[in-house]
């Protein structure tokens, strides 16, 4: 597995003699932003995770902060914040939207926003802010659960097969070595 992912990342010395980001070596090029371990790939699946459902294109420099913060693998981070898509957004934003409604207690089901109306423009145009208003709040307690959830089952996860792949490979060590 380690092999693999080490073929998708970019090479820590390729990177280093970049000299766009030569400024920046001290946080940016820290060793353990590049090293690609347990804990490291873990830890860079849940910065991902987490950060790939704040909104627009802040998903990216987010993980990248998140990844230079607590010192995990920065490309995988960057990476597992493209779980999010145009096909997989709304499905995401519409359980996060869920998710908050249950915890907050809405009981008013969806609501639906109004539609667009060019003769009366102005009118749609506070129609449409207080539909806003009035989703934002179930909306933005779902997209932090829904992050922690996902972060937290990231983490556990990546750190769980890891640890499967490693007591595979000694296993077949071992049986290596008693054939032999």
């Amino acid at each position: 597995m380690r092999r693999f992912l080490k073929k998708l990342l970019p090479d820590h010395e390729k990177i280093r003699s970049n000299p766009w980001l030569r400024p920046f070596e001290n946080s940016l090029l820290h060793p353990r932003l590049w090293h690609l371990n347990r804990r490291s790939a873990a830890g860079a699946v849940a910065a991902g995770l987490f950060c790939g459902l704040i909104p627009g294109p802040f998903q990216m420099p987010g993980a990248a902060l998140c990844a230079i913060l607590f010192r995990v693998n920065l490309p995988l981070a960057l990476v597992m914040t493209l779980y999010t898509n145009p096909f997989t957004l709304v499905p995401l934003y519409l359980l996060a939207y869920q998710i908050g409604r249950l915890l907050i207690g809405d009981t008013a089901g969806f609501l639906v926003p109004p539609a667009f109306d060019f003769d009366n423009f102005s009118a749609w145009t506070q129609a449409m802010q207080d539909w806003m208003l009035a989703v934002a709040r179930p909306l933005a307690v779902g997209l932090i659960i829904l992050a922690d959830a996902l972060a937290l089952a990231g983490y556990f996860l990546t750190r769980g097969a890891w640890r499967f792949y490693l007591i595979r490979h000694w296993h077949r060590r071992r049986a290596r070595r008693r054939s032999a």
